[in-house]
């Protein structure tokens, strides 16, 4: 299942996408933070902290962010788990790591979501923050994901989802499909920091809605699948990987 339909404009195929995704980030990795930060009216820090300690990120989890980024979310585990020697943060693009590595010092694995070169029911948490659109199957995401969860590991998936009705609906268009690109431009001078912005409004636009996204998490064995709605605008999907039964053996 993908998360959005194939756009043309960019990529030919869905077998393509990670290639364009990966140049664009890589391109604009320099400008994400500071591009980020006044988007979103500086809120995003407390946003993320708030929304790992909520859903239930604790002291001495080992936590794997994956689509990592530049290490928004996970600067903000660092301060809940008081180190970040428990993290493991994944990501495509070089670029965005190599922003990611001047923050914190965890462990950096170059790699995809769909087919992570990481160990079976490795981690206590898994977060991906603002990416879900971004990978090519949502099946084969979530796969990997339960399975480099350890039984009872808890998932956190942060997303932007598009408001339902027309005033609300025409507001997001209008600022992240018109306004926020523009400024982009604006305030960094860059192209490759408008293009980032504009393929994130049209990810957005084009999303799959958060039924769907419920659906693939629990067709891949998740259990406790739920999604919190905050404003209207944000979507967190929790899941958690099923406790072994008593006197289970892992494989």
């Amino acid at each position: 299942m993908l998360p959005h339909p194939t756009l043309a404009a960019h990529y030919a195929t869905p077998e393509a996408k990670p290639e364009f995704v990966n140049r664009l980030f890589d391109n604009g990795a320099k400008h994400y933070d500071s591009v980020v930060d006044w988007g979103f009216l500086h809120s995003g820090a407390s946003y993320r902290r708030r929304a790992l300690k909520q859903h239930g990120l604790r002291a001495a989890d080992h936590l794997l962010d994956v689509a990592a980024g530049t290490g928004l979310v996970a600067v903000e585990a660092a301060k809940i788990l008081g180190t970040a020697d428990n993290i493991t943060c994944l990501d495509p693009s070089a670029g965005m790591l190599a922003v990611a590595r001047s923050k914190l010092a965890a462990r950096f694995v170059l790699g995809r979501a769909e087919q992570m070169p990481l160990a079976d029911n490795s981690f206590d948490f898994l977060t991906m923050g603002y990416a879900l659109r971004h990978v090519t199957s949502l099946e084969e995401t979530f796969r990997e994901f339960h399975r480099v969860l350890k039984p009872g590991g808890k998932l956190l998936i942060l997303e932007v989802t598009k408001p339902a009705g027309r005033i609300p609906e025409f507001c997001f268009r209008l600022y992240f499909g018109r306004i926020y690109p523009f400024l982009t431009q604006l305030f960094t001078r860059s192209r490759d920091a408008r293009d980032m912005m504009r393929y994130y409004w049209e990810t957005m636009d084009t999303c799959m809605p958060p039924a769907s996204v419920l659906e693939a998490l629990g067709s891949v064995g998740f259990a406790k699948v739920q999604r919190t709605a905050v404003l209207g605008l944000f979507s967190e999907y929790t899941a958690e990987k099923a406790k072994l039964a008593t006197g289970s053996i892992l494989p």
